[in-house]
C-alpha cells in the first residue's frame, strides 16, 4: 500500500478520483445511472421519464428484497436486487494485470461477481469480459473452503471447484466459479485474495453497461467484511442531488469516518439474513406533529412496542417505504398543513400528490424520520418530487410488508456504516463538495 497520501484521477469511462492513505482510507466516485457521467444514461429520455423509471425500479426492488427475506439461504446466495436496477455504479479493477470492471454498488447483496470468459451464456456488456486465464493471481476456491461455505453455494464442480449461484427475484441469475483475485481501486491500492464470483452463465435483465454486482452488504462474503483488517468494517457514502453535475462519493476505512457536532447515530440491529442493514424506526413527524410507530398484538395496539430492526436502509432503492400506521398519519398531517390543490397520480403509484402552478415549489412543513437515537430531517427537495409537468408527489410510500429507507432521503447526508460499533451515522453535508 502506498506510504504517502495520493490523489489520482482516471478518465476512463468517466472521471473517477481516488484518494488513498497509508491508514486504509480511500474514496471513489459513485455514479448515478441517470447522470450525464453514467454510461447507461439515455439522453433521449426526459427528466420525467427518468424519474418514473427510478420509481418503478424502487417497487421492483422492494419485491426482490422481500422475496429474499422469505427465501432460505441454504441453497444459494441471497441476491436481493432487481438485476436490471441498482441506482449507483462504481469502478473497480480485477486481476493481475488489473482489468477494469464497472459494477452496481449494492448494499442489498453480498457477493462481488463479474462476467467471465469462457462464457456459456452471458448478457451483452460494453466492457470486455474478464478472462481469468490471463491473470496470474486468479485461483479457484475449493468446495471445502471457508469462502465456499460463506457463499452458500449449492454445488461442487470439477476438480473440487466451488460453484456459486445467484438467483434474482425476476428470474435473472449468475452462476460460475467462486475464486480469489486481486482487487484494485484507482491509484494502485490493491487487496489480494478477495473472493468473488467469476460468472460463466449470466442471464436476465442486466444492463450492458455493467459487468456485474459489487456487494456491500453485511454478509461474510461481502467486500466490507473481506477487507475488514484494512477498512475496519467502515464505509460511507455521500449522495448528491438528482440534478447535480457532481458525482456522489463512497469511502472506505479511515476516510469513511463520519464525525462532527451535528452527527446523529442509530444502532444497527443484527437480524437474518445478515446481508441487510436493519435500523429501528420509532416514528415520523410533520412539522411538530409526531406519528409514532405502534405494534398491533392480538387485536390490541401496544405503544412502545416497536420492533427492533423494523426498516432496512438501502442505497439501491430510490423511494422510502413505511408501514401503513406511519404513512396514514404522515399523509393526514401533510393534508392539514398544505394548502395546494390535491390531485391524483395518473399512474397510481403515489398516495399524495399536488398541483403546482407556474413552476413554483410546494410549501410543506419539514418531515422528520425518528430512528432510535437519531432524528433525521428528510431533504426538502426530495420529499415531494415533480413526477410530471405541474404535479409533485410525496416520495414516502405506504408498504404492508417491508419498510425501506431509500436513497432519495439520504441525499446530502454523509451516511457512515460502522460494522464494528454496530451503528449508522448521519451528518448533514453538501455532498457536491466532498473530495
Amino acid at each position: 500500500m502506498a506510504s504517502a497520501f495520493l490523489i489520482i484521477c482516471s478518465l476512463l469511462l468517466s472521471s473517477i478520483c481516488f484518494a488513498a492513505s497509508n491508514n486504509g482510507g480511500f474514496t471513489v466516485d459513485l455514479i448515478h445511472r441517470d447522470s450525464l457521467k453514467s454510461p447507461s444514461n439515455d439522453p433521449s429520455n426526459t427528466r420525467f421519464q427518468r424519474i418514473r423509471s427510478a420509481f418503478d425500479r424502487s417497487f421492483s426492488r422492494k419485491s426482490s428484497l422481500l422475496s429474499s427475506l422469505s427465501t432460505s439461504l441454504q441453497d444459494s446466495i441471497a441476491a436481493p436486487i432487481t438485476s436490471a436496477g441498482g441506482e449507483y455504479v462504481m469502478k473497480i479493477m480485477i486481476g493481475t494485470p488489473p482489468v477494469e470492471q464497472l459494477g452496481i454498488a449494492d448494499t442489498g447483496s453480498d457477493l462481488l461477481w463479474t462476467q467471465c470468459n469462457p462464457c456459456k451464456q452471458c448478457y451483452n456488456q460494453t466492457l470486455p469480459l474478464f478472462d481469468p486465464s490471463k491473470s496470474s493471481s486468479y485461483r479457484t476456491v475449493s468446495c471445502n473452503s471457508d469462502q465456499c461455505a460463506a457463499a452458500g453455494t449449492s454445488s461442487c464442480g470439477d476438480d473440487n471447484r466451488c460453484q456459486y449461484e445467484v438467483a434474482y427475484g425476476d428470474s435473472s441469475h449468475s452462476n460460475g466459479d467462486l475464486a480469489v483475485e486481486t482487487l484494485t481501486f484507482d491509484g494502485g491500492v490493491s487487496f489480494p485474495k478477495v473472493a468473488f464470483g467469476c460468472g460463466h452463465d449470466n442471464e436476465g435483465t442486466f444492463s450492458q453497461t455493467g459487468s456485474g454486482i459489487i456487494g456491500l452488504g453485511g454478509g461474510s462474503i461481502s467486500i466490507i467484511n473481506q477487507l475488514q483488517n484494512t477498512i475496519g468494517g467502515k464505509f460511507s457514502y455521500c449522495l448528491t442531488s438528482l440534478n447535480s453535475n457532481v458525482s456522489s462519493k463512497i469511502s472506505f476505512g479511515s476516510s469513511a469516518v463520519v464525525a462532527g457536532p451535528n452527527v446523529v447515530s442509530t444502532p444497527l440491529v443484527n437480524k437474518s439474513p445478515a446481508t441487510f442493514y436493519y435500523l429501528t424506526l420509532e416514528g415520523m413527524s410533520v412539522g411538530t406533529e409526531r406519528v409514532d410507530y405502534y405494534k398491533s398484538s392480538g387485536g390490541a395496539v401496544e405503544e412502545a412496542a416497536v420492533d427492533e430492526g423494523n426498516i432496512i436502509i438501502d442505497s439501491g432503492t430510490t423511494l422510502t417505504f413505511v408501514p401503513s400506521e406511519i404513512y396514514e398519519g404522515v399523509e393526514a398531517a401533510l393534508v392539514k398543513a398544505i394548502s395546494a390543490t390535491r390531485v391524483s397520480d395518473p399512474q397510481g403509484a403515489f398516495g399524495l400528490c399536488y398541483r403546482i402552478e407556474g413552476g413554483g415549489g410546494l410549501k410543506s412543513p419539514p418531515i422528520t424520520a425518528h430512528f432510535k437515537g437519531a432524528d433525521l430531517v428528510l431533504p426538502e427537495a426530495s420529499s415531494f418530487v415533480e413526477v410530471e409537468e405541474g404535479t409533485v408527489c410525496l416520495t414516502v410510500v405506504q408498504s404492508e410488508d417491508l419498510a425501506i429507507f431509500g436513497n432519495l432521503h439520504q441525499i446530502n447526508y454523509h451516511v457512515g456504516y460502522d460494522r464494528v460499533n454496530q451503528q449508522v451515522s448521519f451528518l448533514p453535508t453538501d455532498c457536491s463538495n466532498i473530495q
